[in-house]
């Protein structure tokens, strides 16, 4: 079974998500939502204060990026066309699920790095979300699952259902853990949970 769309998640997922964020992110100016800089002597200080402050460099970042995408002669060429993309990921997963009752896919394109390695740069992660996005952007329940270790770390499944198909994830990851009990990591810290 192919997924030819697949190449184009991460890059539609983004376009997307960042636009998302701009939009919803904007009422958080401190006057009515969001952390609120007491030190700020008028409204245009107040909001570039309490966003500054109160909002982390990602979400800066994808707020940034999410204006840019739908600045007026840039929407269609960023947003809409990733909103096309997103009908076009959903469609191949629909015929994909016309033959199948699930779709199996790894969780990370790669093995697992330790805890406090440098592991990627934060645009190659980003890249790495390719099998993640999928099921977002085409609005499918996904469920992912411990599947084993490599190297003392972590290997991570998911499995993606059609539209509705909650039930049949469960069971599925109920029937894998009975046959392949998910392994202890033995480089795990409990600590690390909180």
């Amino acid at each position: 079974m192919e997924i030819p769309s697949l190449e184009y998640v991460v890059s539609a997922y983004y376009v997307i998500a960042c636009a998302e964020a701009s939009a919803n992110l904007a009422r958080f100016d401190g006057i009515r939502y969001g952390r609120r800089a007491p030190e700020a002597e008028n409204p245009e200080e107040l909001v570039r204060l309490s966003r500054s402050q109160g909002l982390g460099d990602e979400v800066k970042l994808r707020i940034l990026l999410g204006t840019y995408v739908l600045r007026s002669g840039f929407q269609d060429q960023y947003y809409l066309r990733a909103q096309r993309v997103r009908t076009r990921i959903r469609r191949d997963f629909d015929r994909a699920f016309a033959g199948v009752d699930l779709v199996l896919l790894p969780v990370f394109p790669c093995p697992a790095f330790r805890r406090g390695d440098q592991g990627m740069d934060p645009f190659t992660q980003k890249l790495s979300d390719i099998f993640t996005c999928s099921a977002n952007l085409a609005g499918l329940p996904a469920m992912s699952f411990p599947a084993g270790l490599e190297a003392g770390l972590p290997v991570g499944l998911q499995f993606m259902a059609p539209a509705f198909g909650e039930e049949l994830l469960f069971e599925a990851c109920a029937t894998f853990e009975k046959h392949f009990p998910s392994p202890d990591s033995p480089l795990y810290d409990a600590g690390w949970g909180g």
